[in-house]
């Protein structure tokens, strides 16, 4: 089977799980509703095998999602052995990475908080290939450069016709730390103003002054679907990745990230100490 199919496929089953048991149904209960076995549902819960569109859509009404997650999750089973751009790439990055970036392609809206590195969707190339330089993991100029050139693809996600809304709120601290050279540093600050500036990128910088904050245990993505209920909180922890679904687990999240906003300096505001760490460097 396909990387896009098995990354696109452990989504879906994740999804219909989620909403099955957001109803507090069985297996045989679910499929009675929509005239299926209880085997057939338990296959579509899981990350691989063919799916009926028919019967996902079947079951999202039984479940009774609105109709904006179910178009949503419909689509999803329809385009489910289409193949992402990384297909090309499947065996340089693990099975973690194809499923962020199938979660990227598909998500509307991005809220990131980073309090280490710049956000790899706002990375210059000089920056993210100072970062791969550093890394513990001693690698090839060759595998270096195939690793920056899928950073780089990914960010074309921010400026095709259906771009999702990237909001990052940035620690004090990953303006301040010098990564790779101070020029390199300049331009990478350079390309945050820059971005800072795009109708569908908003920037915050959450300042040292500011003491303890909501998400002092790490930096966190969370990507949102069109409804609430297909958002996934997105965990690096650098000896692997985190995916998080369950609703106490989204809530925690979303209330962070919503002290952390507040918590921030504004739009405006962070520019201007953006430009100043520049203008220090």
């Amino acid at each position: 089977m396909s990387v896009r199919a098995t990354t696109r496929r452990r989504q879906l089953g994740a999804t219909m799980r989620k909403l099955r048991a957001s109803k507090g149904m069985t297996l045989e209960e679910a499929g009675r509703l929509v005239g299926v076995s209880k085997a057939t549902v338990s296959r579509y819960e899981t990350q691989a095998g063919p799916v009926k569109w028919l019967v996902i859509d079947a079951l999202c009404r039984a479940y009774g999602v609105s109709e904006a997650e179910r178009r949503a999750v419909v689509s999803l089973a329809k385009d489910a052995k289409q193949q992402g751009w990384w297909n090309s790439f499947a065996d340089s990055i693990p099975e973690s990475m194809n499923l962020l970036l199938t979660l990227e392609d598909e998500a509307v809206r991005e809220d990131h908080f980073s309090c280490v590195y710049v956000p790899g969707l706002l990375q210059t190339r000089s920056y993210t290939t100072a970062l791969q330089q550093a890394n513990e993991m001693r690698r090839s100029p060759e595998e270096i450069e195939q690793l920056v050139g899928i950073r780089m693809k990914r960010q074309e996600i921010l400026t095709r016709p259906n771009a999702p809304h990237l909001w990052a709120i940035l620690d004090e601290s990953v303006i301040r730390r010098v990564v790779g050279s101070r020029d390199i540093m300049s331009e990478q600050l350079g390309r945050l103003l820059t971005a800072a500036e795009s109708s569908n990128v908003t920037l915050q910088v959450l300042p040292f002054a500011r003491g303890a904050h909501a998400a002092a245990l790490g930096s966190f993505v969370m990507l949102g679907g069109t409804e609430r209920a297909l958002d996934v909180v997105y965990v690096d922890l650098h000896v692997g990745s985190l995916f998080m679904e369950k609703e106490e687990e989204l809530e925690r999240y979303r209330l962070a990230f919503e002290y952390l906003r507040a918590q921030a300096l504004d739009i405006e505001a962070s520019s201007a100490m953006i430009k100043r760490a520049r203008e220090e460097l």
